[in-house]
């Protein structure tokens, strides 16, 4: 390769020595570690089932980039840190990125530029998209079943997000609960007895005015309905916000034949129903912890039937502040104490780590094109990449990795320079032969199908 000056840079004097830093190193790539990333998507075949949703009209013979190959280019882009359609015009000629793609590595045409990912972002039918949030529900309950054999008790939880928007978004709205212009999300997470992991199972972006009951009901009852399908002995448990409190809701639960813990707002009616309990905790402050639980019977005005509703009622002590009192209520059928089913509930709130994951480690609100079905399925894509990471952090059980985060994995697993060779039998990755997480690499690439040589 010739050399260029606008290359290199100098550090004069750096180490007792001049060091000359020049990127002409041709066949490389910093991600050598998406391999991994590769090999689970191949053992789940995620991409392959989420590409044969989209229909694609274009004329066979004029076809550079097909849709499963740039679906590949964005997740697994998406995993490598790259959420910004314009890092392909970066990435087209990344050795790996091409390798998983299922292009050869040097010999291979380049991928897809951002214009023509642009095209293919916008070509999505909404009927192709229901269609793939569809397939990624079915894919990974299928996929759960397989490795998480008959438990004793299934968890559904389900919980919007915001994704603010700056720009003219299609379905953008201003949102006076977060205070901004947004798109409200919902994601569905699906956790096993005392698995600490919360499986994401379905993501959908909704309109920034949507309530949390938008589709909610719908996509509870088919996924309630698919996990009982997966698992014929598992007792089933759906935990949800304050947003689904509704009778209509309630009612669905109960002919599914779930149990249930959805948290509801106060009212004139719970207010007096708690406080007995309120009165109790202000007499145990500040003596003792000025915490109280206990349960009644309440049926809110168009419901179909009365229902148990378990009660926290605390008094809270900031410094400098004056007392405050919180009354938290749930309702709920499951058959324990006040105090052990609210704190059922509130093992719920670890979603919004998972969901945190999905926005500042995967960009999952980098919802930015003007046509909403485009950005629908930005959601899709950034969800597979995480279906794969969720996977791969399974397969790290035992290990000191194997409750890392997303942007953790990514840097030690992942972010592994590699230099790339290519005959006509085989293609060698080289790696640096002092990477730190050398044996932990190897023993998850021996689970997602490599051997040993």
């Amino acid at each position: 390769m010739a050399k260029s000056t606008e290359q290199a840079v100098l550090f004069d004097d750096l180490a007792g020595k001049g060091i000359t830093a020049v990127f002409d190193a041709a066949s490389q790539s910093s991600d050598g570690g998406a391999l991994l990333l590769g090999g689970v998507d191949r053992q789940m075949r995620l991409t392959e089932r989420l590409a044969a949703c989209l229909s694609d009209g274009r004329d066979p013979e004029k076809i550079d980039h097909s849709f499963p190959e740039m679906l590949r280019q964005r997740v697994f882009s998406l995993a490598m840190g790259y959420a910004d359609g314009n890092d392909a015009s970066r990435l087209h000629a990344d050795p790996v990125l091409k390798t998983l793609c299922e292009r050869e590595a040097i010999s291979g045409h380049d991928l897809a530029s951002q214009p023509t990912l642009s095209r293919f972002e916008n070509a999505a039918s909404g009927k192709d998209l229901v269609a793939m949030g569809r397939r990624l529900e079915e894919s990974t309950l299928a996929h759960l079943a397989r490795t998480h054999r008959a438990p004793k008790l299934v968890t559904l939880d389900m919980d919007p997000t915001e994704d603010p928007t700056h720009g003219q978004q299609q379905f953008a709205f201003f949102n006076g609960y977060y205070d901004s212009w947004c798109y409200l999300p919902a994601f569905a997470f699906v956790s096993f007895d005392g698995d600490p992991e919360q499986y994401l199972v379905h993501a959908r972006l909704r309109p920034g005015n949507a309530t949390s009951l938008r589709g909610a009901i719908p996509t509870i009852r088919r996924l309630v309905l698919a996990l009982r399908r997966r698992f014929p002995r598992s007792r089933i448990r759906v935990r949800l916000d304050a947003g689904y409190a509704s009778g209509r809701l309630l009612d669905v639960l109960e002919l599914l034949g779930v149990e249930y813990l959805v948290a509801m707002a106060g009212n004139a009616v719970l207010d007096r129903l708690a406080a007995p309990m309120m009165a109790e905790a202000r007499r145990l402050f500040p003596q003792a912890e000025a915490r109280v639980f206990g349960e009644a019977r309440y049926q809110a005005k168009g419901w179909s039937r009365e229902r148990r509703v378990v009660v926290k009622a605390e008094v809270l002590v900031h410094p400098g502040r004056e007392p405050k009192e919180n009354t938290r209520f749930v309702l709920t059928n499951v058959r324990r104490g006040p105090q052990a089913a609210y704190g059922i509930y509130c093992g719920r709130g670890d979603i919004e780590n998972r969901i945190n994951e999905l926005h500042h480690h995967l960009e999952v609100d980098r919802t930015s094109c003007p046509r909403f079905l485009a950005n629908h399925l930005r959601v899709l894509l950034t969800a597979a990449s995480y279906v794969l990471f969720q996977e791969m952090r399974r397969r790290l059980q035992g290990t000191e990795l194997h409750r890392a985060q997303v942007g953790t994995l990514r840097l030690f697993l992942l972010k592994v320079a590699a230099r790339v060779e290519e005959s006509v039998r085989r293609v060698v990755f080289h790696m640096p032969r002092d990477y730190p997480w050398a044996t932990l690499w190897r023993r998850v690439a021996l689970t997602v199908g490599a051997v040993p040589t």
